[in-house]
């Protein structure tokens, strides 16, 4: 991964070193899947044993999990996050996993699945940022619907990030803005609905955020 996507992930989660898997790990992945994409072998080696990463709204699915249930290794699809309450997961199709860097895809039922990012190495960070915005310590602990004249302040006065995820839950897009490096906000446009929540891992960051959000949107 390149060394932007650890400059965002460090400030987020509050974390300055990051724990991976072993060699033999990653290994155990490749025989039970017949291979594994560069790029998420890269992140699993570089921090994905990382303990902040897991404390999210969702679950990241791990080495340890496919040794566990029979029910991850007889997926369509290797599955990378499963939404908190299972109705909706995100995976790289089996055909694509000797592909270095693999489209994603996401499905209610396991079986229609829809593009959510073209590459693995979009879907990671951008699914990383959104799930930090669920920790963050200073936040306004609520979902915001947003008027489309509201949106446009947020994209006149925040920084959208270079990637997004389509398709999660009910064909949900998600798209990430923030003006500081450890803070985030996360638009959620359900088929032209949009909600917002936002967040920062320090005090200076939520402000920054506020001066900016700050009287948008009615709770919901």
């Amino acid at each position: 991964m390149s060394g932007s996507f650890w400059e965002m992930l460090s400030p987020i989660y509050g974390v300055e070193t990051f724990k991976g898997y072993t060699e033999d790990d990653i290994a155990m992945l490749k025989v039970m899947f017949g291979a594994l994409p560069q790029v998420l072998e890269d992140y699993y080696r570089a921090a994905g044993r990382t303990k902040a990463f897991h404390c999210g709204q969702d679950d990241w699915m791990l080495p340890e999990h496919f040794k566990k249930w029979e029910w991850l290794r007889e997926a369509e699809c290797m599955i990378l996050l499963n939404e908190n309450q299972g109705v909706c997961r995100a995976g790289i199709r089996r055909e694509d996993l000797h592909l270095p860097d693999p489209p994603v895809y996401t499905a209610r039922d396991d079986k229609n699945w829809v593009l959510a990012a073209p590459a693995l190495s979009e879907f990671l960070p951008a699914a990383l940022a959104y799930e930090a915005v669920f920790g963050f310590a200073y936040c306004p602990e609520a979902f915001y619907c947003l008027t489309k004249e509201e949106m446009g302040v947020v994209r006149a006065n925040l920084t959208k990030l270079p990637f997004e995820i389509s398709g999660w839950l009910d064909g949900m897009k998600i798209t990430l803005y923030q003006n500081a490096p450890d803070n985030m906000a996360a638009v959620m446009d359900c088929c032209g609905d949009l909600q917002i929540l936002y967040g920062a891992a320090s005090p200076a960051g939520y402000e920054k955020l506020l001066e900016v959000l700050g009287g948008l949107g009615e709770e919901m």
